[in-house]
């Protein structure tokens, strides 16, 4: 039973990390309803499971990560234009980070979110509200390509990536959001979005193993917290495929009634 509720919960981390459903809320959800769980240290199982869901958004998007590497140190010493375009995204990707990542330091420091954070409530409505602005962008369609993102684009869509700080609402589910406010393809926006998962991803991840290994586990627990990233990693290559595809069919509205509907439980019943 124990291995089965760390395989459970490695597959809710993995599946809805890149969603727009907010992975972080629905752990804290399946936590209040499975409760009696005292052995798991959910701030270790996030740490683990979205070191699994890391790797595999980085193997997604290997090819996008390398060429950006190779033409921004390619455009660094040889100043060839051929590079200049992704040189520009990587600064990007890099600038939009910065909100969230200077916020992040001052919410953790100042704990502003620490009442919050455990709230099951909190995030029910959390996902109200993440489901009304997916119902609102549902047929944006856009027409700025990778090329045609400007640095207000960049600094618009790492704001809206600061929102996710709040517990329950989802970090790729606001950047698309605010991508697609800003005019971008929803291919475009989804590319950026989870291209601006990776720094933010390495973060939090080095914050969290710095708990991870001041923290006394039998080799028993750290085999049970592998296979949880182990399941994340699996249905994070999964889910973040299926949701490329439903990005690109225009199909944000089935995201919508799953959180409205959610929320709504979460809110009456839990």
């Amino acid at each position: 039973m124990e291995l089965l509720k760390y395989i459970f919960l490695g597959f809710i981390q993995g599946i809805t990390e890149p969603i727009p459903v907010s992975s972080s809320g629905h752990l804290l959800i399946f936590q209040k309803i499975i409760g009696g769980i005292d052995k798991i240290d959910y701030g270790i199982l996030a740490t683990i499971t979205n070191f699994g869901s890391f790797i595999a958004i980085c193997l997604i998007f290997k090819k996008e990560i390398c060429d950006l590497f190779k033409s921004f140190f390619g455009y660094l010493k040889t100043k060839d234009k051929k590079y200049y375009g992704n040189y520009k995204y990587s600064w990007y990707i890099v600038l939009a980070t910065i909100p969230a990542g200077i916020m992040g330091l001052i919410v953790t420091k100042l704990g502003f979110f620490d009442a919050l954070e455990k709230n099951v409530k909190f995030v029910g409505i959390t996902l109200l509200i993440t489901g009304i602005f997916l119902f609102i962008i549902k047929d944006f369609k856009g027409k700025k390509e990778k090329k045609d993102i400007t640095l207000k684009d960049a600094l618009i869509i790492g704001l809206f990536q600061v929102v996710a700080l709040i517990p329950g609402i989802s970090r790729s589910g606001s950047t698309m959001i605010g991508g697609m406010f800003r005019g971008l393809k929803r291919e475009t926006a989804f590319n950026f979005s989870f291209l601006l998962y990776i720094p933010i991803s390495i973060a939090t991840t080095l914050l969290g193993f710095k708990d991870l290994f001041s923290a006394n586990l039998e080799i028993n627990t750290i085999m049970l917290y592998l296979i949880s990233m182990i399941v994340a990693f699996i249905f994070t290559y999964i889910g973040t495929k299926w949701f490329r595809k439903v990005v690109k069919e225009g199909k944000l509205i089935y995201f919508s009634i799953y959180c409205l509907i959610v929320g709504i439980l979460v809110i009456m019943f839990l």
